[in-house]
């Protein structure tokens, strides 16, 4: 039985379509999988701290040298590593924030982005000086865009520092195994929107049965 962890990063509620794209992931992979075990983060809700000082110290000094204030600044981080490292499954729901993610998504990012925890250096080569340490994990991104045509070859690619951003992160902590849905367009309203919502929830449910079955 595969161990799901739910990210969601949209600080609105009933309105974010990203978060009504990782409740369709839910309800889905609950129908295929009834046992399944699903655990939720709420970041978007939450008040993420930011890195600081104590936090860069202790992260950087072998466990056994560092201070109890070294130590209770690394805490939170530690809980959230542990989560990441438990599961099987990531399913990251987030919106584009000023064509890249919220700013609790970023501070959750940097919390987990932990040197000898999710990643570490690579000294025999300078070209490739990261080596992951979160192995045989899938990561779900679910995002949604006010605007369209960020994808690939499209007209708005280059102002996509959402997708590419996070890719590049879980690649970085060894995450290769990377699926991804969208909806896009919510600035232009109408009945072209609800056609891509319609879109988007099928392509979730597709995923869960070809990919996470």
């Amino acid at each position: 039985m595969k161990k799901i962890l739910v990210l969601n990063a949209s600080p609105r509620q009933e309105r974010s379509h990203s978060r009504r794209l990782t409740d369709v992931f839910v309800e889905y992979y609950k129908e295929c999988k009834p046992e399944a075990s699903i655990k939720f983060r709420d970041l978007g809700k939450s008040n993420i701290p930011h890195v600081d000082e104590k936090w860069i110290a202790g992260a950087f000094k072998p466990q056994e040298d560092r201070t109890p204030e070294e130590i209770e600044a690394l805490r939170f981080s530690t809980e959230l590593i542990a989560e990441l490292k438990d599961a099987d499954v990531i399913v990251l729901g987030t919106p584009m924030y000023n064509w890249s993610v919220p700013s609790s998504l970023k501070a959750y990012i940097d919390q987990v982005l932990r040197v000898n925890e999710t990643w570490i250096v690579n000294r025999e080569d300078m070209k490739n000086p990261y080596i992951g340490l979160l192995k045989n994990k899938s990561l779900v991104l679910l995002l949604s865009r006010g605007a369209q045509g960020y994808e690939k070859g499209e007209y708005n690619e280059h102002m996509n520092f959402q997708s590419p951003y996070l890719r590049t992160v879980f690649n970085i902590i060894g995450v290769t195994d990377i699926q991804e849905v969208s909806v896009d367009g919510e600035a232009f309203g109408t009945e072209a929107f609800e056609a891509a919502v319609k879109k988007s929830n099928a392509k979730v449910k597709e995923l869960i049965q070809t990919h996470l079955s």
